[in-house]
C-alpha cells in the first residue's frame, strides 16, 4: 500500500529512476534520455492529500485502518496512478490548518480533501471565523496548483451548542462548496456519527468498522474525480 503519512513532519518525495547502460548511445544522449524518463515519471505520478484533524489521522487506530488508507486500497485495486498522503493532525482547527497548509503543500496536490471544522464546532468558535479560515485554506491550495481538484468534507456537530449555532455550522459546507466551486461530501460521518457500535468510547472518533463506512462515503465523491 502506497499511502504516506503526514503529521508534524512531512516526508519528502523522492523518485528513483534506474537506467541501464546503453553502449550504443553517447553520454549526452544517455543524459537526455534519463531526464526525459524522470520528467515522465513525475508527470504520471499524482497525489491525493487528505488534510484534516484526528478523523483523518485515524485517532485510536493504526494508520492503516483510517479511511485515507482504505481509499488508497481502492485506488490500488483499480491500478490508478495516485498516491494518498495522510496529513491528518489531531486537534487541528481551521485556524491552525490555515497556518499549516502551505508547509504541507510543498509537494502540490492534484486532489485535496479538506476535512476541518469539527474541532471548531466542539469549541464553540464562531461560524464566521470557521468559514473564513476554510476559505483561506482553499485559496492557498489553489495558489499552489490552479488545476487542483478540491473536495470539502462536510461536518455536523452535536446539538449541545444550541440549535442556532448548530444550524449555522451545518450550512457552512454546502454554501462554501458552492461559492468556492469545490466538490462536497455532505456529511463525512454519514451512517457513523452517533452510532455507539461504530465509534470509540469517546463517542466522537470512528472505530475501524466506522472508518470503512467513512471510506465508502468519501469514495462516492472522489471516484468520479480520478
Amino acid at each position: 500500500m502506497k499511502i504516506r503519512v503526514l503529521g508534524f513532519v512531512l516526508s519528502a518525495c523522492t523518485f528513483l529512476i534506474g537506467c541501464q547502460n546503453q553502449p550504443e548511445k553517447n553520454d549526452s544522449q544517455q543524459a537526455n534520455a534519463s531526464k526525459t524518463e524522470v520528467a515522465d515519471a513525475k508527470k504520471e505520478k499524482k497525489f491525493i492529500l487528505f488534510f484534516g484533524n484526528s478523523l483523518t489521522a485515524g485517532y485510536g487506530l493504526d494508520i492503516s485502518e483510517a479511511f485515507p488508507a482504505l481509499v488508497q486500497e481502492k485506488i490500488d485495486s483499480l491500478g490508478l496512478p495516485y498516491t494518498v498522503i495522510n496529513a491528518g493532525l489531531s486537534g487541528e482547527t481551521t485556524a491552525s490548518g490555515s497556518s499549516r497548509v502551505e508547509w504541507v503543500l510543498r509537494e502540490p496536490a492534484d486532489i485535496f480533501i479538506l476535512e476541518l471544522g469539527g474541532n471548531d464546532g466542539l469549541r464553540g468558535i464562531s461560524t464566521e471565523e470557521t468559514r473564513k479560515n476554510l476559505e483561506e485554506i482553499i485559496d492557498k491550495v489553489r495558489a499552489t496548483n490552479e488545476d487542483v481538484k478540491i473536495v470539502l468534507a462536510g461536518m455536523q456537530i452535536p446539538p449541545n451548542m444550541g440549535e442556532e449555532y448548530t444550524s449555522k455550522f451545518r450550512v457552512i459546507y454546502p454554501e462554501l462548496a458552492e461559492s468556492k466551486n469545490t466538490s462536497l461530501i455532505p456529511f463525512l460521518l454519514k451512517d457513523v456519527g452517533g452510532i455507539p457500535d461504530l465509534n470509540l468510547p469517546d463517542g466522537i472518533h470512528p472505530t475501524a468498522e466506522g472508518h470503512k463506512i467513512v471510506a465508502e462515503t468519501v469514495w462516492e465523491v472522489l471516484q468520479p474525480l480520478l
